[in-house]
């Protein structure tokens, strides 16, 4: 019998391995788990990835000319302007939904500040991913913090930005990680903080995007006149508010086709009308962008500079992708059309990539001869960072409540508005069932 009984023991999993089973293996056995991955989207990925590891390690062991055609004429390359200028913006839905919900109490807004959050937290710390592969040495990261301090440098207020607030937003983030983990201490206290997280992240992001702006008042001459103005950094933060509401919407779209099963009742019946919503905020802050971009125009006097060919192009980035999603988001918005409002802050989206790469790598050094503006092993050191991104953010929301609430912790305050779509749920789909049969 004390053998039988010992035997029985040796077979009962041990509570550490159930708990790894239920939380890191998203409740399969390991073996599960490692069946589960192959998969032709892992398969996929893992295309898109192993190149970029290898040549991540290429730049590590040999340099960073083994890998980008970066210079001291040219000092970013597709690393930073698009790992670090065009991703800090795409972070920015972060602080701009956590604004509007927990300091100025728009509650309809709700259901999709999780997952502002989440992808701002992200964001930046993939952003740092950029820039340390961009820097090297990342064993290093914490002298401007302690060691060597540089308060003239602009470079100096970026890294303290960046660093404070990817706390910041970890600890906004916390509340679903310890829900996760189901400690109900450390959540309360979490939660207790989110006011004041939200302020310091507010000042902290402000701050931040507009210093990256500031970063480019130090190149007169380097940048094209076009878009070298004094207002870089109004210009910088206001184009990040509109790509964090752009952002939100467009993630939103993407969870409701590929990760739907994840969200909850709530985050499903408000769906549409956040982003009906929100496309109004974006071309509001469009319309805001768009005569901001005239008064720099104005203020500099360039005018003679729209015949140009940089002057064709900047025209196209002027129009094609501020005045017109503006124009858009308000036709969409009278229309209540909630797919013209997802293209459009697609195109929003877009089209402030293209102006951060205008700014730090297509205008920049404009006159400069012979510069090779895309080096193909940055490509694809690019493509395998986000991807490595999107994958970290598959994980957490498969795990985590961040698209709707936990079932052990319901949220504390539901708006009217979202409890009357959830309740007209059932009869909507009642109603399509009885047309279902009628036909």
């Amino acid at each position: 019998m004390k053998i039988a009984a010992r035997t029985d023991a040796r077979k009962r999993p041990s509570k550490l391995s159930t708990w790894i089973e239920d939380k890191i293996f998203d409740g399969q056995s390991f073996k599960d788990y490692v069946r589960w991955l192959f998969t032709p989207f892992n398969a996929i990925t893992a295309v898109l990835i192993i190149p970029g590891l290898y040549l991540i390690a290429t730049r590590f062991l040999f340099g960073l000319a083994a890998v980008t055609s970066a210079s001291d004429d040219q000092p970013w390359g597709v690393f930073l302007s698009l790992g670090l200028f065009a991703g800090v913006p795409w972070s920015a839905k972060g602080f701009v939904l956590g604004t509007a919900v927990y300091v100025f109490g728009m509650r309809d807004y709700h259901p999709v500040v999780k997952n502002a959050i989440l992808i701002g937290f992200l964001g930046y710390l993939f952003a740092v991913v950029f820039l340390m592969i961009d820097l090297g040495r990342p064993w290093r990261i914490y002298y401007p913090m302690v060691v060597s301090f540089g308060p003239a440098s602009v470079m100096f207020l970026v890294a303290w930005h960046v660093a404070l607030y990817l706390s910041v937003q970890l600890l906004e983030f916390s509340p679903s990680v310890f829900e996760w983990l189901g400690t109900k201490g450390l959540r309360k206290w979490a939660k207790s903080m989110t006011i004041g997280l939200t302020i310091l992240g507010i000042i902290l992001s402000t701050l931040h995007q507009s210093a990256l702006g500031a970063m480019f008042l130090l190149t007169p001459g380097k940048l094209h006149p076009l878009w070298y103005t004094p207002f870089l950094p109004w210009l910088f933060l206001v184009s990040a508010i509109a790509t964090g509401i752009s952002a939100v919407i467009v993630v939103t779209a993407l969870n409701m086709r590929f990760l739907k099963q994840r969200a909850d009742s709530q985050y499903l019946a408000s769906a549409d009308r956040i982003t009906l919503g929100l496309g109004q905020a974006a071309a509001l802050v469009l319309a805001s962008y768009f005569a901001l971009k005239v008064i720099a125009l104005a203020h500099g006097d360039h005018w003679g500079l729209l015949n140009t060919p940089y002057g064709y192009w900047y025209g196209v980035e002027m129009i094609g992708f501020v005045l017109t999603p503006c124009i858009l988001f308000v036709a969409a918005g009278k229309a209540k059309n909630v797919g013209l409002v997802r293209f459009t802050a697609l195109l929003t989206v877009i089209g402030v990539i293209i102006n951060r790469l205008n700014v730090s790598l297509v205008a920049f050094n404009w006159n400069l001869p012979g510069r090779e503006l895309l080096n193909p092993a940055e490509a694809i050191i690019v493509v395998s960072v986000l991807t490595i991104e999107v994958l970290v953010y598959r994980w957490v929301v498969n795990r985590m409540p961040v698209l709707g609430a936990h079932p052990d912790y319901p949220e504390e305050v539901e708006s009217p508005a979202v409890r009357e779509e959830i309740l007209a749920v059932p009869v909507q789909l009642s109603a399509s069932v009885e047309a279902g049969a009628q036909h």
